[in-house]
């Protein structure tokens, strides 16, 4: 938690951050942005809800995508369709209590907005991780691949996804310093596996490639154009999340050092917080422009929900 010690310039001597950010102390000079992201995030809840709705809908419609990958592309998206459902009400509800000065109204508000926010952006990062060793098990793996990588496999790993980020989101009420641990161990270790993962992959599709002109009329060379195109979308997504999660990360980070806090301060770390959630809207649209199969599937749900209306 944020102590702080001294009163200087226009920080805030406070305790600890949710008496910062639920007080009238600084709420009088944060209403104002306070009411625009409270808008945004209403617009963010509506558009994630939606695009992601959409999604579930067409993974369910599609058949060509291996079963434990399209498992995995399912979970992100409940994760993100959660994020609309219960996290963007949330945040919605902490803030215009805040203008009114319902002061437990927005501490319990933010409370729980912060586990759920936690338990599903550790679900969305981890869950990317595997994506990206899934892809590096299926270059390597080759046709062991479908044998090792089983649908009854991966549900066990998006249980234990759950299950962890779950605990780690009830670190913040038990020790929130270990939430801080979870910011600096646990998210550069998911990079690194990812970034060590796409690595390999290029490198060995780059070796390859020559290879892979001379077959380029034989049927595996379909294979490693589809995989190269299943690579694209899932690094595409990954990068989203990267830009999306990096101004929070550090912001936390530098917020976490200081000993005073200021209302400029709280408007920061607000919008920063909309940028990360707003990558639960921004997924849908990568989904629908990297994978043709899903954005045949959207395409078809509309047409039959406009029909049917």
């Amino acid at each position: 938690m944020i102590a702080a010690n001294n009163l200087t310039g226009d920080g805030i001597q406070m305790k600890t951050l949710e008496e910062l950010v639920c007080s009238s102390t600084l709420t009088s000079g944060s209403q104002q942005p306070s009411i625009h992201l409270a808008v945004l995030n209403i617009f963010l809840s509506l558009t994630a809800i939606l695009g992601n709705f959409l999604i579930l809908v067409a993974l369910g419609k599609e058949s060509s995508l291996h079963p434990p990958s399209k498992l995995l592309y399912r979970n992100l998206a409940t994760t993100d369709l959660l994020v609309g459902l219960v996290t963007h009400p949330l945040s919605v509800t902490y803030r215009i209590s805040s203008i009114y000065k319902q002061w437990n109204l927005c501490r319990y508000a933010r409370s729980a907005g912060y586990l759920s926010s936690y338990a599903l952006c550790g679900v969305s990062l981890l869950t990317m991780t595997t994506i990206s060793v899934d892809r590096l098990l299926a270059l390597l793996l080759g046709l062991r691949y479908k044998r090792i990588v089983t649908l009854k496999r991966t549900y066990i790993i998006v249980a234990a996804v759950w299950v962890s980020s779950g605990v780690a989101a009830l670190c913040y009420i038990l020790n929130k310093r270990i939430v801080f641990w979870f910011l600096y161990i646990i998210v550069p270790l998911c990079l690194v596996i990812s970034i060590a993962a796409y690595t390999k992959i290029f490198h060995t599709l780059r070796y390859n490639k020559a290879r892979v002109q001379q077959q380029s009329r034989q049927p595996n060379s379909l294979n490693i154009l589809r995989y190269r195109k299943a690579v694209h979308s899932a690094l595409s997504v990954q990068l989203a999340l990267v830009v999306c999660y990096a101004p929070y990360i550090i912001a936390e980070s530098v917020t976490a050092r200081r000993k005073t806090l200021s209302s400029h301060i709280v408007v920061i770390r607000g919008t920063v917080v909309a940028l990360l959630y707003f990558n639960s809207t921004l997924n849908p649209f990568l989904y629908c422009w990297k994978i043709s199969e899903v954005r045949k599937a959207v395409k078809q749900t509309i047409r039959q929900s406009l029909c049917s209306s």
